[in-house]
């Protein structure tokens, strides 16, 4: 049995991982990889392996870095079956066509930039988005099921967004039983809208994100708190709050809190605005899950009919309506896409608050290294947005208690599970700084190695 680390590996984006077992191969994730425009499309499109040699995919979650590829994947010949949750499934079926319409604008756009050069052509088109819909299987939480033979696997509830699974895989390769756990993504405990993470206590071998494996960070109970801060603030200066936030996970959560604030009348009665069609979107999908939630979204459920929608809540789908919000000088609050300020109509939005000290651009989601949220989080006075430079004035807040990502003592304590028998953790999914704090965590707590494999790094087992 062979493992091999693909994506993800020492970074945070491009989630991939290649388990070989009883001569087939199963394929853990298929992400886009996130960063500078042009080593992601290197990276993105081609594969270090053949397609059609992959006899099926287990998906942990929606996260564009962890599907976003898929539809490549089909498109050079993959033909076996996707297993995810069926939350994941309704969700990928909105997200990867709106990845794919960026893949075509952007190659567009290359295109007319650049007239007589060598044609851009898109990772993937909406043709290969919808293609590769039909090959997802959604499998409820708990439900065993076979992938390849010789590996049963189950889904438990990753607690991080809608859908989110953690895998576990039972093994048996000529005879020798070996259980394989792979994290996905682990959200933490006191989210709101989903249920807390699930607990593991039997593994042999452990794949584990480590996206803040050397951070500690304020509970999950005190962000209610630093928004109302951040929002009562900037109304009082007259301003508007701009959120870059991802569309599954972070714009619900944040869509979430807000109504909790207004309803108890601890934010100032302005308008509050979603103004992004595949967040809206998501949304939908959201409202069709009730099943993920948590107890107090579904309290709030049987209290309102609907946790995302509230009497000043507004969401915009049309690009006219989106433009007007840019004009307007009353104090609001405007959520947009995407988390990490790389793309779509939050670079609208920032370019006509960032030159503003009564507005405040609120940061509420991880962001990677070389992109522009990553510059907003450190504060740069000059930034660019559509190739334009700007001086930044407008305030910046950081609100990281809104991660969906456990932090190393969440990690630590999920781990605290699992009995004596794990034999190795593979730490994936963080930069190599945060893998090596957690690393050290790890090995303060048990005797077991720790590996921090390199992308193209295998192991057999």
């Amino acid at each position: 049995m062979k493992l091999t680390f693909l994506g993800a590996a020492q970074t945070v984006t491009g989630s991939m991982h290649l388990l070989e077992v009883n001569g087939h191969r199963l394929l853990l994730d298929c992400g886009l990889y996130q960063g500078h425009r042009r080593e992601a499309f290197e990276r993105n499109r081609g594969f270090p392996f053949d397609p059609d040699t992959i006899d099926a995919l287990i998906l942990s979650h929606a996260h564009i870095d962890h599907s976003g590829n898929i539809p490549s994947l089909v498109r050079h010949g993959f033909r076996g079956e996707i297993f995810t949750t069926s939350a994941t499934r309704d969700l990928c079926g909105t997200m990867l066509l709106d990845s794919a319409h960026i893949q075509e604008k952007d190659a567009e756009y290359l295109n007319k930039r650049h007239k007589h050069g060598t044609k851009v052509e898109p990772l993937y088109t909406m043709r290969d988005a919808v293609a590769s819909l039909a090959f997802f299987h959604g499998v409820s939480y708990h439900r065993p099921f076979t992938p390849i033979p010789g590996v049963t696997a189950e889904f438990l509830d990753a607690g991080h967004i809608l859908g989110s699974a953690i895998t576990i895989m039972d093994i048996n390769e000529e005879g020798r039983e070996t259980r394989l756990v792979f994290t996905g993504d682990l959200g933490r405990d006191g989210l709101a809208v989903i249920r807390d993470p699930e607990r593991v206590y039997k593994a042999d071998y452990l794949i584990s994100e480590s996206t803040y494996g050397g951070r500690s960070r304020h509970p999950a109970d005190d962000i209610e708190q630093e928004l109302q801060d951040v929002v009562t603030h900037t109304a009082r200066k007259g301003g508007k709050v701009i959120i870059p936030a991802f569309s599954v996970g972070r714009t619900q959560e944040i869509v979430y809190n807000l109504h909790q604030l207004a309803d108890a009348g601890r934010i100032p009665e302005i308008p509050i605005f979603v103004d992004s069609p595949l967040s809206t979107n998501v949304t939908e999908v959201f409202r069709h899950h009730a099943d993920c939630y948590d107890e107090e979204t579904c309290k709030l459920l049987q209290d309102s009919g609907d946790p995302f929608g509230f009497g000043r809540l507004h969401y915009t789908r049309d690009v006219d309506e989106s433009k007007r919000l840019n004009s307007t000088n009353v104090p609001c609050v405007i959520i947009s896409a995407s988390g990490m300020c790389e793309t779509g109509r939050i670079l609208h939005h920032l370019k006509n608050a960032i030159t503003e000290p009564k507005n405040t651009i609120l940061i509420v989601s991880f962001q990677a290294e070389g992109t522009l949220g990553q510059r907003l989080v450190e504060r740069q006075q000059q930034v660019s947005i559509f190739g334009h430079q700007y001086t930044r004035r407008a305030e910046v807040a950081v609100i990281n208690g809104f991660s969906a990502h456990a932090d190393k003592d969440e990690l630590l304590a999920w781990m605290a599970n699992f009995d004596d028998d794990l034999k190795r953790v593979f730490l994936v999914h963080g930069n190599l700084d945060q893998a090596e704090m957690l690393a050290g965590g790890i090995k303060e707590q048990r005797e077991v190695p720790v590996t921090i494999p390199a992308r193209g790094d295998s192991v057999s087992l």
